[in-house]
This record gives C-alpha cells, structure tokens and sequence, in this order.
C-alpha cells in the first residue's frame, strides 16, 4: 500500500495544487476537465458535497486518462467504494475516521485524511501516512499552525485546503512542511455556472507559473 500511496503524494505534490471541484450538474464534467488540461493542472478533487460525483469521476477519469482524479469531502465507507468504483485514485476526507482510514490503507487506497491537532496527525502516523490534509486552513491558523505541527511531527507534510487564493499560493508552495495544496479559486462555482472555462484556464495558468517560479 505505501508505496502507491508514495506514488500518488509524489504526482500530488509535484503538480503543487488540487483543484477542489463541487459540481451541480454532471455535463460539465468534460469542459471542466478539458479546461484544467489546458491550464496544465491534470487535476482534480471531485467532492462529495455533490450529487452524484462518483459519475464526475468516472467521465473525467474515462474520457481524460492523463489527470489524476480523486475523491474529496469523503464521510462514509459508501462513498470511499462508489469512489474507487468510478476510478478515484485517491480518497480525502475532512477530518480524521478512523474506519475509513483503515479501510483505505487494508485495501491499497491512497488516503488523505484531514488533521488539525496533534492527536490526528499521532494516529495518521499509526497507518504510517506522511501527508495529510490540513482544513480549514486559513481558519485553523494557516502556515503558522502547520510549521509548529511540524515540529514535532518532523516527517509529516500537510495539504493545507481552504483560504487558499492565487495571492497567498506561492507562500505556501515555497514552504517546506507543505506537500500541495486545494483550491477552489479556479473553480468557483460562479465560473462553472457560467461556462468561463476560459478563465478557468486562466486561473490554472497563473497557479501553475507561481508554482514553477518557487519550486523549479
């Protein structure tokens, strides 16, 4: 399991930034993935948050084999299958559960839980995962918080999501203790509302070149 799960933190924290997608309707799963394609971010973190993401996942992973595609705001073992069924490469939940976890690392799924205290990250530990969601972000003290977690937890990075914006990337990206990031800047749900799949490609430019500038 470990070392898939190394693979997939490797792609994850090599493209820098994980677009964090909510979509209300299903057909804009193809245009939203084309657009994120072609501002070089092959990736997504289809959330849960939605009806029927699991078909999300399956167009995108289907129709756009390049991206790596997985599952976010997991709160069941239900939704882990349906996700990994629809081709999910990865699982990330908001908080720390213990039976998804366990469940992921038996069944040789990548998981992401969410951790924010130090007994969280102490159990993620246990499953021997190294990169773990931080969310809310900015609300949870943001890179401040993170660099005293990585204190004592030296071997952990973190995936810090919420209050992530093109004006605070590149602090976060060049630091350290920080593997990737989420967002959902790029795909607000005005833009996909209104079909901007053109500014979507913008925004994912822009997040692509911050990133390249910091980490080479």
């Amino acid at each position: 399991m470990l070392k898939l799960q190394e693979k997939v933190q490797d792609q994850i924290s090599t493209i820098g930034i994980i677009p964090v997608i909510k979509l209300k309707r299903v057909q804009d799963a193809l245009p939203l993935a084309k657009a994120l394609i072609a501002g070089n971010l092959p990736a997504a973190e289809v959330t849960f948050r939605a009806k029927d993401a699991e078909l999300v996942i399956q167009y995108m992973t289907r129709n756009f084999p390049e991206m790596i595609v997985g599952a976010g705001t997991v709160l069941t073992l239900n939704q882990v299958k349906l996700a990994v069924d629809s081709g999910a490469a990865f699982i990330v939940s908001p908080g720390y559960d213990e039976e998804i976890v366990t469940y992921c690392v038996t069944n040789n799924i990548p998981v992401f839980p969410g951790c924010v205290t130090p007994t969280e990250i102490q159990c993620a530990l246990k499953h021997q995962l190294k990169v773990i969601k931080f969310f809310p972000a900015s609300q949870y003290g943001g890179l401040k918080t993170i660099n005293a977690l990585a204190g004592p937890f030296s071997g952990i990075q973190f995936m810090p999501t919420g209050g992530i914006s093109l004006d605070n990337l590149q602090e976060y990206v060049a630091n350290k203790n920080v593997a990737a990031c989420g967002g959902s800047y790029m795909v607000k749900e005005s833009l996909i509302d209104n079909k901007d799949w053109i500014e979507i490609t913008n925004l994912c430019t822009k997040s692509v070149e911050i990133i390249k500038n910091v980490r080479g």
